[in-house]
């Protein structure tokens, strides 16, 4: 017996002093620590909502909502469901998401280049605006841009027309509605396949410039192929399309479309704060790319504009993607501060007045983290996808 507690001892020995052996029972032991204790958690949360008689259930979701939400994407009124409710703070959610992203890059990027730009007074306008919106909390902007656009703009019967169909108000921006007429999907047809080809010209122009040298209209082909066929197929089909314009009604505005005020403060706010810090991004990224490579590209005659498109911003979005995506992921989670001036995304529909209304904190409060996670992890996607098509191909 002395002997084989001996073995023993040496061959647990030999394998605790053992590098990879180590390595994997201590892996093992804090992967199952880690599971241990979110069990404990999930268990204790459980345990005490059964004592407070509450349980653990999502049929909340199909019981009426009884709260109206001013704007949605989808049909809606205070006799849905909360279900539907929370589909409508997801859109929401979404649609100032997607809107943030596409105008703070767009401005980000003019902010970008304008800090790189050898005129004086425009170089320090860009950096002055920069080092005051980056310096400021993003929620003092929202408040502020909302504040500006409320007490600002005229009520209804004072409402600013612009164009004889188009009204702006403290209200909101009441626009026409487009009513679609079965040809119209002519139209939605020619549109699609305008994209499909200028994706397709694209390739073959950029191949041929590889092989050849020769350039081709990239721009005005796409846009031929992109606006100019479709609105050539609305006038063929006979613009099949009416509009249901809005009329001023007593104290309000009816029919069209609205734009409310509190979606235009979010985005407007969330994108000009987020340009800011992209404006710099993308300076430095270009920065970073060797001045070299201008001088060559000057060297071969090729134009400046030409220089910029071909030659810098495709270097310097290697280093431009990976920033730029934490921008986005930053503007999107900061998307959850609309509650602060009414806007109905999912933190003011399913985590504020549904939770208040059911008592379900447990149940609103994940449905809200797995959305964010959901959406950010999209994102992420995404970028890293386009950042793994842009990289350098080694030979």
């Amino acid at each position: 017996m002395p002997a084989l507690s001996t073995f023993e001892g040496n061959f647990l020995s030999r394998l605790w002093n053992d590098k990879d052996t180590r390595s994997l029972v201590v892996q093992v032991i804090a992967t199952l620590a880690f599971f241990a204790f979110f069990a404990y958690i999930i268990r204790n949360a459980y345990v005490n909502l059964e004592a407070l008689g509450k349980g653990f259930s999502y049929d909340f979701l199909f019981q009426t909502s009884a709260y109206d939400i001013n704007q949605h994407l989808i049909e809606y009124s205070s006799k849905s469901t909360h279900f539907t409710a929370m589909w409508v703070g997801i859109l929401n959610t979404l649609l100032v998401a997607v809107c943030g992203i596409a105008l703070s890059t767009v401005v980000g990027f003019i902010l970008g280049v304008l800090r790189l730009s050898k005129n004086w007074i425009t170089n320090r306008l860009a950096y002055m605006y920069i080092e005051f919106v980056r310096n400021v909390p993003v929620l003092l902007h929202i408040l502020l841009v909302h504040g500006i656009i409320v007490n600002t703009l005229p009520v209804p019967k004072q409402a600013i027309n612009v164009g004889d169909g188009a009204f702006l108000t403290n209200r909101g921006f009441f626009v026409p509605k487009p009513i679609y007429e079965p040809a119209f999907w002519g139209v939605i047809a020619v549109f699609v396949a305008g994209i499909a080809f200028f994706a397709w010209f694209r390739g073959f122009a950029k191949r041929e410039q590889d092989r050849t040298g020769a350039q081709y209209p990239v721009f005005w082909v796409g846009l031929g192929a992109i606006v100019g066929a479709p609105v050539l197929a609305f006038l063929a089909l006979g613009a099949p399309i009416a509009w249901d314009v809005p009329s001023l009604q007593r104290f309000n505005f009816e029919g069209g479309m609205v734009v409310r005020p509190e979606f235009i403060a979010l985005w407007l706010a969330l994108s000009l704060y987020t340009a800011a810090f992209i404006g710099e991004i993308v300076r430095a990224g270009i920065q970073a790319v060797n001045r070299g490579q201008t001088e060559a590209a000057y060297a071969l005659s090729i134009s400046r504009g030409r220089t910029l498109t071909l030659v810098v911003i495709p270097q310097a979005l290697r280093a431009i993607i990976p920033p730029l995506t934490s921008q986005y992921l930053n503007l999107a989670k900061n998307s959850s501060l609309a509650i602060a001036i009414g806007y109905m995304d999912i933190v003011a529909t399913i985590g504020g007045i549904s939770l208040n209304q059911t008592g379900r904190e447990m149940e609103c409060m994940l449905i809200v983290l797995l959305l964010y996670l959901l959406l950010s992890l999209a994102i992420s996607a995404v970028m890293n996808w386009y950042n793994k098509r842009i990289k350098l191909v080694e030979r």
